[in-house]
Order: structure tokens, then sequence, then C-alpha cells
């Protein structure tokens, strides 16, 4: 047994750097079958090693449930959330509770519920101990904000985050880190992402600046979420070649991923881009686009 938690810890890692290189469906079914291991291994685990394994497995579904997310299926993502959850208190862990609240706080922004993003973080953030989970709340609550235009509650909020992850280191121990490890400045996408949503694309474009070229061409995931913000708020302020240039990378990482979420995104900026449909660039563009919001795969469904 003993032997066997490193490499599911190792195995973890790897499945998280294949979500930023392949479709959720695929990386969601491997991480399907190591939950499903890990919950095996603990009923034969000795008490002292039960709870890491049961917390392992915990992290292995709640990555599932964002590889539904990424995938299109809400319900699918909510379930695997709520199974990471149980899995979690199982093993000594009351933490992610906090941070699924934060995820459930995600899905409503997508769906455009700022009430509910914004109830949620602040539900987050109420339960929550750490400082870095704390700090994630308030990021999203800002984002609720925003999405209803409330620029001072936003701006308060994005301060109250900045100034909490700001001395919360993640922690070295057994169990994986919760939330985003592939974004350097994690504060400023959130923050250039707030300003564009409350009609200030041009501060968008100053906070997300170059930080696209700091993300790993390896992280195809994160860096087509970031270029996609980063494209928009360029795309609004009439930065057309630069916008341009961004979408078309953005587009090909999506059609390598498949991303729900950053298909949003990427519709919203080919919409941005049709109000000049005569500039040569973006006619050149606009067909890679359709080609990024072309989708015809599943991703993991919801057990009975």
């Amino acid at each position: 047994m003993n032997s066997a938690l490193p490499y599911f810890r190792n195995v973890f890692d790897e499945f998280r750097r294949l979500g930023q290189l392949f479709g959720p469906s695929v990386v969601a079914q491997l991480c399907i079958a190591a939950t499903s291991a890990l919950r095996g291994m603990a009923h034969q685990a000795q008490p002292a090693h039960r709870d890491v394994v049961l917390r392992l497995a915990s992290r292995f579904a709640e990555y599932t449930g964002w590889m539904a997310q990424e995938a299109g299926s809400d319900a699918a993502s909510l379930w695997w959330t709520e199974q990471a959850v149980q899995l979690a208190a199982d093993g000594g862990d009351d933490e992610l509770a906090a941070y699924a609240l934060i995820r459930r706080a995600e899905l409503a922004l997508y769906t455009g519920d700022s009430v509910a993003t914004v109830q949620l973080a602040r539900r987050a953030a109420q339960q929550a101990r750490s400082v870095r989970i704390r700090g994630l709340a308030a990021q999203r609550e800002a984002q609720g904000h925003a999405l209803v235009g409330d620029r001072d509650a936003c701006r308060r909020a994005l301060d109250r985050g900045a100034e909490l992850t700001a001395g919360a280191v993640p922690p070295d121990g057994a169990d994986p880190v919760l939330g985003s490890i592939h974004l350097p400045d994690l504060t400023a996408f959130v923050a250039g992402w707030c300003m564009h949503d409350l009609g200030s694309p041009a501060e968008a474009v100053t906070l997300l600046g170059d930080g696209l070229d700091a993300i790993p061409p390896e992280s195809r995931r994160a860096r087509a979420r970031y270029g996609a913000r980063l494209a928009l708020a360029l795309a609004n302020v009439g930065e057309i070649e630069q916008a341009c240039a961004i979408a078309e990378l953005v587009a090909s990482h999506v059609a390598l991923i498949d991303s729900a979420t950053i298909r949003a995104d990427l519709l919203r900026l080919s919409r941005a881009l049709n109000r000049w449909p005569k500039n040569p660039t973006v006619r050149r563009t606009l067909p890679h686009l359709a080609i990024g919001l072309h989708t015809n795969r599943t991703g993991p469904g919801t057990p009975a």
C-alpha cells in the first residue's frame, strides 16, 4: 500500500499535465479509473493510511469534475465534485467542500448567473480555513460582481483576493494543490477578466499584457484560456491584427484540447471580430475560429 501511494500521487500530476494537452474525455476516463482503484485500496488500507488514500481519490474525482465541465457537461461536473467532497470528508479533509463551492460558483459564472456566483463564492470564503481558498473565493466573487457591472464591489473583492493570495503559498504536503496551477499570475488574469466584463477592455489589455508568453507552450489549455481573454480585450480596443494573431493560436489549441469554457470566450471573440467584416485579417481568422468552435466530442458521464 505504501509503495503504491507515491505512484498514484505522481500519476495525478501526470494526468494534470495530460489535461493541458488532450481533450477532457480522454483524461477524465483515466481519472475515473484511478479514483475507482483508490476507493478499492481504501477499503483494504490500514487505518493509518486510509485517510491519505481517500484524500488522493478525492483529488482525482475533483479533476474529473473539471474535465466534465470542460466537456460541456455541468451535471456530470457537479456529480463528480460532490463525489470528491465526500471522499475528502471521509479522509478527514473538509477544505475541499469549500473549494467545491468555488467550483459551483464558476459553473454559475459561465451561465451568466451573477447572483449565484457571488453567493456561492461568499459561502466558500466563510467556510474555508486556508488563506489560499479564501483568496480564490474572493476572486470568484469579483468575477460575479463584474458580470452584473458592480465596479466598486468587484474592485473590493479583487483587492481582498490579491491580498490573500499574495501571502498564500500552496502547501507542499501529500495532497495535490486545489485550483489552477498553470497560470503564472492568476490574480492579473482574474483582474483582466473582470475589467473586460466591466466594459474597460483597455484596462484588461494592460493587466493581461505579455502574460501569455509566461505560460509554457505545453500548457495548451492555460494558454488558450488566457489567450482568448486577451484577444477579446484587444478586439474591443480595436487592436485587430494582434487580436487575430492570438485568436488563431487559441482556435488551434481548442481544436486539440476541447474546452466548452474556452469556446464561450471564443464565440464572443468571433462576434467581436465580425464588426470588421471587410478587414482581410479578420476574414482569414474567422474560419479558424469556426473550426475551434466546432465540437462533436463527449465527456465523462454521471454514473447511476
